[in-house]
């Protein structure tokens, strides 16, 4: 059975129980219907009345957006009263709307005035109200013009339904309505995050991003990209003028649709541009330590000559390189190629080892890959319950959390499990405040509950996994009261969070680095997957364990290669007939011996048994536990290699440093956390001499002996492809004709990709459940250093801030180290909030202002590690995990002091 409706004299025949309004079936009909107000699934409440038609035997107009259609429905959209009706509309509206279309900020690209010039509007007929009411205009991305608000609640429904954040209401100004936007001089105390998505909804000039008048009026190009922060891969346009990138606009990608916070929104592009990058080569002169500018040709032979010197003399496991994480796929394979083919070494390695490596060697034990499992939109859409364990997506990966607070709001139940009051945590159902380094001991005793209430999966057991029964035997030790002691958590919240977790049909885990970053991080994160598996939540939709990556291309730096016991594709450097299959195609006789991981290679370097090392785009310095450690080391190089934009602190201590180019000036592709490899496109040339890494790269393989031709990125993602099975599938062409990308495995040309992994058969065949026991972190407080510290990550910034740090607006809203600490504490050792205080490890010392509160526990404290000012790793602990040879970042024992 179905429904017929005409509209404008064109029938339409759907379903019966097809319930769409009278607005989307005019769409399917390509009839338009203006709007103002309407946003599909976000604002539907009709109130600008631009959308109302005329339905055959109603005596009123009626909204479209919000009228649901019915059989025999006779629609006109366009009929005089019709028409008569919008213009009465849009001359109301015009009444109180500050009409200044030359100088407005929207000026082409608004609603409001697309609307008017269509209708014959050229001013109201009506007087208006002409109170004035100043701007709000402090905050440095964003601006409110109530002059020019049409009250569509468009930026209020966004706010709230969509960025889940609930901070624009309504406000009562006498007879008018307008919106209180936290934009003001107070914008700073306000829990306004600036992710400008209020901004792209207005359809005025009422919220505009400030970037917007840089623009306006003028040509532009847009350049669909993929964002350069964190690994959740929102997709984007680099809005371009004059050769220079002015603004962003976001796109409706996969894991973003359509949101961006605010790194991407406002902090992608400043530092593309800015004065400080690097242009020219430079050498350090060795007898005044100054960098002297150099030709490429001067640069390239130092560096060729003095590798090869040192891999002639003390052999090729003398030298190592680090690749980038931020960059892309196409450069990171060829950086591990070219530390395999030149250098003849398998030290290679990436960021991921300070990060997620507990991730990806993990997984690859228990379940056979060692990434997420499922898309975020699955295991944020329509799931029962989220497992949230020591990951703060609001800041480290803020869309993604943006998507987890609108699933709060539809009903999803949520578990937060974090040392600290993360924001998510006012909304969970149940917040495990547990004592960091806990984890393992937490997951076995959520396993003790669910074995012991009856609800493992035990035809799942059976047939997909292996080794229950002595994990079994493990974890019935750990009952709800013993963990509680050790995780200082209520042993009956950890039961209720236990049988809301197993119970539920969908409930994925969702973790980073607060389960990674342990020197018991690996174990932290098979015990992650040994929950997932007794309750059989892996291999369907809506599960699974899924590890947030910290930064952009970090999946894809694992994915190529950039580490010291794997090929591309996580191909074992030991198996013989994959090592044969790389030498016949790269030509060359490789290293059969597994390389030195990143975190070794400093104490190597310190020992002299590395003596040469090239770094492209990191900057251990500043991100790797223990500074004065890493400095050291640094500094018994025979030669230190910098491959970066800017002169960072390790390039500080390069012999010579090198200028690459920015995401925005190359072609390529970044592989996000849900494994979806998407393009990376360029959009503008800067001046200077910096060269394509990928070149560089090249440059450096032919003068030290191997023979590499200069190819292409999509030349050199075919490569990826015909050595790579689970990229066999992917080119950059196969890219520029999907608008979603590809999540490997993609196997061939036509293979779809794999959103969710481990359908029927673990990669690994069966899954196996690691018999883990809580074993303390490597440094626990005493009497001399009584303090726990945790670090970790700022809504407002990335990593060094190499890029966030050259947008001021972003350094306006934090721009200085700090260090929480509980109230309890603070009153114990007489500090107020503000105030400098001393911070000291046993490594090291700095001062930072204390933030005094709640967010942490008595005899805990945290920090960001962002900032030159304080930066935590001068204090933390380079203890290393067994297996991923991860530093303990989570856990340090620290002592504070008044001034």
């Amino acid at each position: 059975m179905s429904i017929k409706v005409t509209i404008d004299g064109s029938v339409l025949e759907l379903e019966h129980d097809k319930n769409i309004s009278i607005l989307e079936a005019a769409h399917s009909l390509d009839i338009n219907i203006p709007t103002l107000c309407y946003l599909k699934d976000v604002n539907e409440i009709g109130a600008c009345k631009m959308c109302v038609v005329e339905v055959e035997g109603n005596p009123h107009l009626v909204t479209a957006c919000n009228t649901m259609v019915k059989d025999k429905m006779v629609i006109s959209t366009c009929s005089e009263r019709v028409i008569n009706s919008r213009k009465q509309v849009l001359n109301l509206i015009l009444a109180n709307h500050d009409v200044r279309c030359f100088s407005c900020a929207k000026a082409g690209s608004c609603k409001l005035q697309d609307l008017s010039n269509e209708y014959g509007i050229e001013g109201s007929i009506y007087e208006g109200n002409d109170a004035k009411i100043p701007a709000r205009k402090d905050n440095p991305f964003l601006t409110y013009y109530p002059d020019l608000c049409i009250n569509c609640q468009r930026c209020v429904s966004t706010c709230n339904k969509v960025t889940g954040n609930g901070v624009l209401h309504n406000a009562k100004l006498g007879t008018r309505t307008l919106i209180d936007a936290p934009f003001g001089p107070d914008w700073k105390e306000t829990a306004c995050e600036s992710c400008g998505n209020c901004a792209k909804a207005c359809p005025t000039g009422a919220l505009v991003a400030k970037n917007m008048k840089k623009y306006q009026p003028g040509r532009i190009e847009k350049v669909l990209t993929t964002c350069p922060h964190c690994a959740t891969g929102c997709q984007y346009y680099l809005i371009v003028k004059d050769g220079v990138i002015v603004d962003v606009e976001p796109a409706a990608g996969p894991s973003n649709k359509g949101m961006l916070c605010v790194k991407g929104r406002f902090g992608s592009f400043n530092f593309v541009h800015s004065p400080e990058r690097l242009k020219h080569p430079m050498i350090k002169d060795k007898s005044t330590g100054e960098f002297k500018q150099a030709s490429w040709e001067e640069a390239m032979d130092y560096i060729a000559k003095g590798f090869l010197k040192i891999k002639n003399e003390y052999g090729p496991d003398a030298l190592a390189g680090f690749a980038c994480s931020r960059s892309t796929n196409e450069d990171i394979y060829m950086l591990q190629k070219m530390v395999r083919c030149a250098f003849g070494t398998n030290n290679v390695d990436n960021c991921a080892r300070v990060c997620h490596s507990a991730s990806v060697h993990g997984l690859a034990m228990t379940l056979g890959s060692g990434a997420m499992t499922n898309p975020i939109a699955d295991i944020t859409g329509d799931v029962d319950v989220i497992l949230l364990v020591g990951s703060n997506p609001e800041e480290a990966h803020p869309v993604v959390g943006m998507q987890i607070r609108q699933a709060v709001a539809r009903g999803t139940r949520l578990i937060v499990v974090d040392p600290r009051d993360i924001g998510l945590s006012k909304q969970a159902d149940i917040h495990l405040k547990l004592k960091p380094g806990t984890n393992v001991a937490f997951a076995n005793g959520m396993m003790n509950v669910i074995i012991n209430e009856g609800l493992t999966d035990e035809e799942f057991i059976k047939e997909r996994t292996e080794g229950f029964e002595e994990l079994k035997n493990i974890v019935m030790e750990y009952t709800p009261d013993k963990v509680a002691k050790i995780c200082h958590i209520d042993p009956d919240h950890l039961r209720e969070a236990a049988l809301m977790y197993a119970k539920a049909g969908k409930a994925p885990i969702i973790y980073c680095l607060g389960v990674t970053e342990h020197s018991t991080g690996t174990e932290g994160v098979m015990s992650m997957s040994n929950l997932a598996m007794m309750v059989g939540k892996l291999g369907r939709s809506g599960c699974g364990v899924n590890p947030l990556r910290g930064q952009n291309n970090v999946q894809g730096a694992c994915d190529m290669g950039a580490m010291p016991g794997h090929f591309p594709g996580y191909q074992k450097v030991t198996d013989e007939a994959v090592t044969d299959k790389f030498e016949k195609a790269w030509g060359v006789t490789l290293n059969k011996k597994p390389g030195v991981f990143a975190t070794d290679v400093f104490g190597a370097a310190a020992r002299k048994e590395i003596r040469g090392l090239f770094i492209f785009g990191e900057d251990p310095v500043v991100t790797d536990a223990d500074t004065n450690h890493i400095r050291r080391a640094l500094k018994s190089l025979d030669l230190l290699v910098v491959d970066d934009l800017f002169m960072t602190e390790t390039a500080m201590l390069a012999d010579v440093v090198l200028p690459g180019i920015s995401y925005a000036e190359k072609e390529g592709t970044f592989t996000n956390t849900e494994r979806r490899v998407q393009r990376v496109r360029k959009a503008v040339t800067i001046d200077g001499e910096a060269r394509p890494d990928t070149e560089i790269f090249t440059d450096l393989m032919n003068r030290m002996g191997y023979e590499q031709p200069y190819l292409t990125p999509d030349e050199i993602m075919d490569e990826i492809a015909s050595l790579t099975p689970s990229f066999a599938g992917i080119s950059h062409r196969r890219l520029d004709m999907m608008k979603e990308g590809l999540q490997w495995p993609c196997t061939d040309k036509k293979h779809p990709g794999t959103p969710i992994m481990h359908v029927g058969r673990f990669a690994r065949g069966l899954g196996w459940f690691y018999p883990a026991d809580y074993v303390e972190s490597a440094e626990l407080p005493d009497e001399e250093y009584p303090f726990i510290l945790m670090t970790g990550r700022i809504l407002y910034h990335y990593n060094t801030r190499a890029m966030t740090g050259k947008t001021p607006g972003l350094m306006e809203r934090e721009g200085h180290s700090f260090i929480e600490m509980n109230k309890e504490d603070a009153v114990r050792l007489n500090i107020s909030d503000g105030e400098l205080i001393r911070v000291s490890s046993r490594r090291g010392a700095l001062v930072t202002t204390a933030r005094v509160g709640d967010k942490v526990s008595v005899r805990e404290t945290w920090m960001p590690f962002h900032f030159p000012d304080g930066n935590a790793n001068v204090l933390t602990n380079a203890a290393l995990d067994k297996y991923a040879r991860i530093p303990e970042y989570k856990v340090c024992a620290v002592r504070i002091d008044k001034m």
